[in-house]
């Protein structure tokens, strides 16, 4: 990506796209976009996330083409200060930017659209946010059906998202769901899409989130693990060592 692009720079880990990027930083471009209504698609990949892109060659393109793709994962922020020298001093996790947005579309009058998750969570996501930021406006929220959409649902979803006004779009979906879902929406959808991914289970209270030594120190992906074992002990086990052999193999390369 060119150097004089407004969004961030992007550097190459595992093939992957990474916005050498800050919470400041990623908040500021977000909501100049959204105060342009220009649109753009922003996603926060941790470890798991970038070793999906790296292994499917058509997820991975539609990433590529995202205005920013944050350095979730406390191992990627490494990656990026290690490989290029981009002295990060933090990473840029998914919910933490989703409380920054907020927090500057309360203050500016930006609305906000959540859709993702269980309708429970959805609700008590935007009742909590509500509280947080009690001058955020809230222009719609919904919860899509654990399936594909037919073309009507889709063309119904994209028309209430738009007439609801909302510049800040949040999914919820998971990964790689939410990134597949922006990508193919990303010129039928008027506001500026945010994946979130866990955000909507964290802030609505439907799941409890790491404590931030644990984050600082990357490791997140133990407590999570400790919380849902049966589901992530393969995720973990095999992304996070395939993750760091990649990691040294593309170290060697460009030592060479």
């Amino acid at each position: 990506m060119s150097t004089n692009s407004p969004w961030p720079r992007k550097y190459p880990l595992l093939r992957v796209g990474i916005s050498a990027t800050t919470y400041a930083d990623t908040t500021d471009k977000i909501i100049a976009a959204a105060r342009k209504k220009q649109g753009g698609v922003v996603t926060a990949l941790p470890v798991h996330g970038v070793v999906t892109a790296s292994e499917d060659p058509d997820l991975r393109a539609k990433i590529n083409t995202f205005e920013i793709v944050a350095p979730d994962g406390q191992p990627i922020r490494w990656a990026l200060n290690l490989l290029y020298g981009t002295h990060l001093s933090d990473r840029v996790y998914g919910p933490e930017l989703m409380l920054w947005l907020c927090r500057r579309a309360a203050a500016e009058g930006i609305g906000i659209y959540l859709y993702g998750s269980h309708n429970h969570v959805v609700k008590k996501l935007a009742a909590n946010l509500t509280k947080w930021f009690p001058t955020l406006q809230i222009d719609g929220c919904e919860s899509p059906p654990f399936r594909l959409l037919s073309q009507d649902e889709d063309r119904e979803t994209v028309e209430r998202i738009n007439a609801s006004g909302a510049e800040l779009i949040f999914l919820g979906l998971g990964c790689p769901r939410q990134d597949v879902f922006a990508f193919e929406h990303r010129k039928t959808i008027k506001g500026v899409q945010v994946c979130v991914g866990a955000a909507f289970d964290f802030h609505s209270g439907n799941k409890p989130m790491a404590p931030s030594w644990m984050q600082r120190n990357s490791l997140e992906w133990l407590f999570r693990l400790v919380q849902e074992p049966r589901r992530l002990w393969r995720r973990y086990f095999f992304t996070n060592t395939f993750f760091l052999i990649r990691f040294i193999k593309q170290i060697i390369s460009q030592k060479l």
